[in-house]
């Protein structure tokens, strides 16, 4: 078995195997046998890497990878998605192949490759080092996202940037340099909803689909009592309608418990919530994928109307 160096993050550089006497053939044997994952030219991780368990965890080793290649280190900063990555900012469909650059110049944007370089100023308070590697700031990188998608994906951005402790006048401040950006209406009226209280992606993008459509605005992360104990929903409306988003992805299983007794655990905690009078709509991450989630909840909120009447 080939024991390959790598360096501080687990990443194995061409160069490096080349020093010890790995040749090329013997990590292109390894690639395809497995083994190894190819992250950038010349840069590979082992597959059994625990940093590289999943995609979220890939991307975030291509994006080191791939910053600490380039040449024009101390122009070029990780940002947008790729900044997300270092910073554990969950984003709404990641684009995970593509790391993001800003530079420093008024001109000379690219996508080539691996890499996509945007322009722009940098104020030294947009930038900081994340596990030695310059990014963006956690307030630039969601302004930086936000200001590139639609109003769903700067919403779960901008929740989840307030819930790592981002300050929203600041971003505020930020989006408010960017009066002709592409985009800024929709992150205006993203950071105007955006709430530290939603505590997933998920619930966030469910927000998100809810505002779009106009439906009532409901309050999040309330604590109700139950036969049961202390349950706190996703989702309420006037304390009667409680809206759950994919609750067993949600909590996941107890240490020994398996998926049919946390079935049967958030069966239970439903049917407490429902004892005390209390209407319990649940969703999943496919029906927002297949925007389901308003037509699936109108008719309930309907019922809460005509019940309040």
């Amino acid at each position: 078995m080939t024991l390959f160096p790598t360096d501080r993050y687990g990443l194995i550089r061409r160069e490096a195997a080349l020093r010890v006497g790995i040749t090329d053939d013997t990590v292109a044997a390894a690639v395809r046998r497995g083994d190894l994952i190819r992250l950038a030219p010349g840069i590979w991780v082992e597959a059994d890497d625990s940093s590289a368990a999943d995609p979220d965890g890939v991307y975030r080793l291509r994006c080191i990878a791939v910053a600490g290649s380039v040449r024009d280190r101390g122009k070029s900063t990780l940002s947008h998605d790729s900044a997300a990555a270092l910073h554990g900012l969950q984003i709404l469909h990641p684009e995970r192949e593509t790391v993001h650059f800003t530079k420093r110049t008024k001109g000379g944007g690219f996508v080539r490759g691996h890499r996509h370089v945007h322009v722009g100023p940098l104020l030294s308070d947009d930038v900081t080092v994340v596990d030695g590697i310059e990014v963006t700031s956690l307030a630039r990188t969601a302004v930086d996202v936000a200001t590139a998608g639609d109003f769903e994906r700067a919403l779960v951005v901008f929740d989840r940037a307030l819930t790592m402790g981002a300050d929203r006048e600041l971003m505020s401040g930020m989006l408010a340099t960017r009066a002709r950006w592409p985009g800024i209406a929709a992150a205006r009226r993203a950071l105007d909803n955006a709430d530290r209280l939603s505590e997933s992606v998920g619930e966030s993008w469910s927000r998100a689909q809810m505002i779009a459509a106009g439906l009532p605005a409901p309050r999040l992360q309330h604590t109700f009592r139950t036969s049961d104990g202390e349950v706190r929903a996703d989702f309420d409306w006037e304390g009667r309608l409680i809206g759950e988003f994919d609750g067993i992805q949600k909590y996941g299983l107890r240490p020994g418990e398996t998926p049919r007794e946390a079935l049967i655990r958030e069966k239970r905690r439903e049917d407490a919530l429902r004892a005390q009078g209390l209407m319990v709509v649940r969703w999943t991450w496919g029906m927002l994928e297949r925007a389901e989630l308003v037509d699936h909840l109108r008719p309930w909120l309907e019922k809460l109307d005509r019940t309040a009447a």
